[in-house]
């Protein structure tokens, strides 16, 4: 069985590649997925994601090119944390939602289009996993179109709703957008392989969201109205690796928090 290919440039799609960062645990699956992009015969690329703060990875990711622009998904560190250096390294500026993480430029807006590298990015404001969550559209030649959506679609499994920065209903509401995307849409994910069809995934997600939901309805029922979130995982995910559990329990009380804000 091949293990995962870290330090090697893998090509996705004609506008996109992956550098995967050796940190895998069994929150970043295999680890983080660093993007990098470039239009056919372009000297500089956009870097999505240069991960944490890990010297190795961050030099192979700088040797792929003049770095024109890095644009982060979310604020966690495994995805955020190395941003600084990266600048350091490569003297590029770095854009985010959340103005604290930008660096010598200024912070994104739902809608924007940013053009750098020869490749154009919408960007799509996908709160949910982190009040911060960003998903970036690209257009591919011809009718090819792919979204980075960081953690708020994985390449498999589902994610989890950081609460209490996190919340679910407008999780609900940023999937419902990408659902909205054009049949076919790759997903170009922070960790994972990539998936070929972001409305499909999208619309998935949503049907497992309302039946985690429904999964939590019926452990209050059991349990009574004041059960706890912990309590409520023992019961909803007791088929999940309890290494899981404490994520789940994120996820949990911003499911909480939803099913009681009236």
């Amino acid at each position: 069985m091949t293990g995962p290919a870290y330090g090697v440039l893998r090509p996705v799609t004609p506008l996109a590649s992956v550098l995967l960062a050796e940190n895998p645990s069994p929150m970043t699956l295999d680890g983080t997925n660093t993007w990098v992009l470039r239009a056919p015969g372009e000297e500089a690329c956009v870097v999505v994601d240069p991960g944490e703060e890990d010297e190795v990875h961050l030099r192979r990711v700088a040797a792929q090119g003049r770095v024109a622009l890095v644009l982060l998904t979310h604020r966690h560190h495994d995805h955020a944390g190395g941003a600084r250096r990266f600048a350091e390294l490569t003297g590029a500026p770095v854009r985010a939602l959340d103005p604290s993480l930008v660096l010598g430029s200024e912070a994104l807006g739902d809608g924007e289009v940013v053009t750098a590298a020869g490749v154009e990015l919408r960007v799509v404001a996908t709160p949910g996993h982190t009040s911060d969550s960003l998903s970036f559209l690209l257009d591919g030649p011809g009718s090819d179109q792919a979204v980075l959506t960081g953690d708020t679609i994985l390449g498999r499994g589902t994610t989890v709703i950081a609460h209490p920065d996190g919340a679910l209903g407008p999780y609900l509401d940023s999937l419902r957008r990408l659902a909205d995307l054009a049949p076919a849409t790759a997903v170009l994910p922070g960790h994972g392989p990539e998936l070929p069809d972001a409305p499909a995934v999208a619309t998935a997600y949503l049907a497992h969201r309302e039946e985690r939901l429904d999964q939590v309805r019926a452990a209050i029922a059991r349990l009574g109205p004041d059960a706890t979130p912990r309590q409520v995982v023992e019961v909803v995910y007791a088929d999940v690796d309890q290494v899981l559990w404490p994520a789940a329990e994120l996820s949990v009380r911003a499911q909480l928090d939803h099913l009681r804000t009236p």
